[in-house]
């Protein structure tokens, strides 16, 4: 790579893809509950993958806010309608398509499903009924990142009005001490009323205003790298010590998560554990670290197809189930799951190069034609 990674920030970076990578992989396994889990061998694997959706949340926050906060770093104005438009055109193709399958009920990995207005005004993390239209559901943080897209921009240009270091920091510290007392105050009610109904999922898991840790370590390293470079620089030199110290925060973490639904973990887990990951993205953003250092075959693909993945990784595992798996004879539960492996990296395939690329390429089409016509306009005005 000829440029330092600090330079661009929307750069790919193989420490960035092994993460996500890592994430989705992870997550995946977690959700291999759909086809009765894991082989007992292999159960440790999934136990934790819940954490991979964190991870996500980090490298947004730090990848959006890297792109969001350098042209306000330069004095110039936020595009919002641009910015807009590309998270659109990037997220809402390949969402729609399997919203679309979902409607059909052969297809889904649970019986019933929430209302499809839900999902297309995200508010399905705010107004789920888990226990009863759990299909889908994965949709949830979707749900978290679009409300982030939404408000983050118009956050970030009020604070670039008159910016100050010192009234970013107390936000941040204030934003995370409100989540730990209210995740603190929901579990305490919940434990107390023993609501008839999966409240931990849809009380604490999934709304957007207990889930911002991970957005918010990821915007505070996006802050370091676009307005305290020298610092970032400094920390980048340490990329295997920050890898260190985030494997440190993330066993602290998980040892708290020991009790998923506990109130220590609830309340000062979250943080902790955006913590961690945020130590391993600093450390990941680096090429000169353990991390960052080497190109591993195949991450970079798995990576680039990450978010179709998501989307379709439980459909695909049910088709296999269902469909697929009957049609052959009995076979060791490794082949299986190397069968749920196949089926869920051709659905991701599938879906990315189907609709989520050719999205992504139709609306950087326009961009370039955009971008071309402008000149163009000018130029025969004189």
């Amino acid at each position: 790579m000829s440029q330092h990674p600090s330079q661009h920030p929307a750069q790919r970076l193989p420490g960035l893809d092994l993460l996500r990578s890592i994430a989705i992989l992870w997550v995946m396994l977690f959700h291999s509950f759909v086809v009765g889990g894991l082989d007992a061998d292999w159960q440790w694997l999934s136990r934790f993958g819940w954490a991979g959706v964190d991870i996500f949340f980090v490298l947004s926050g730090f990848l959006i806010g890297s792109q969001l906060l350098q042209p306000l770093a330069r004095g110039e104005p936020l595009g919002f309608a641009g910015f807009y438009a590309r998270r659109a055109w990037r997220i809402l193709p390949a969402f729609a398509v399997m919203l679309l399958l979902y409607q059909v009920p052969q297809l889904r990995e649970e019986p019933h499903i929430e209302p499809w207005w839900k999902f297309a005004t995200f508010t399905l993390n705010l107004t789920i009924d888990y226990g009863l239209n759990a299909a889908f559901s994965h949709a949830w943080s979707l749900c978290v990142e679009e409300h982030f897209y939404l408000l983050f921009p118009l956050l970030a240009a009020g604070l670039m009005r008159r910016p100050s270091a010192r009234k970013t920091v107390a936000l941040f510290v204030g934003l995370v001490l409100l989540g730990i007392a209210l995740r603190a105050g929901i579990w305490l009610h919940d434990t107390a009323t023993q609501p008839q109904r999966p409240w931990f999922i849809e009380d604490l898991y999934y709304p957007s205003w207990t889930r911002l840790d991970g957005l918010l370590v990821g915007v505070m390293l996006a802050c370091l790298r676009v307005f305290r470079p020298a610092l970032w620089s400094r920390l980048q030199a340490r990329a295997n010590l920050a890898l260190v110290a985030g494997l440190i925060l993330l066993t602290l973490a998980l040892l708290l998560f020991r009790e998923r639904t506990g109130l220590a973990a609830n309340a000062v887990g979250w943080p902790l554990l955006s913590l961690g990951f945020g130590a391993l993205v600093l450390s990941a953003s680096d090429t000169r670290g353990l991390l960052g250092r080497w190109t591993v075959p195949g991450v970079g693909w798995i990576a680039t197809i990450s978010y179709s993945l998501y989307l379709s990784h439980k459909m695909a595992m049910t088709l296999a189930q269902q469909w697929l798996l009957p049609l052959l004879p009995p076979l060791p539960s490794l082949a299986n799951f190397a069968i749920y492996c196949a089926a869920v990296l051709a659905g991701g395939a599938l879906l990315h190069y189907g609709v989520e690329r050719p999205g992504l390429h139709w609306r950087d089409a326009r961009a370039r034609a955009r971008a071309t016509a402008g000149p163009a306009m000018t130029l025969g005005m004189h």
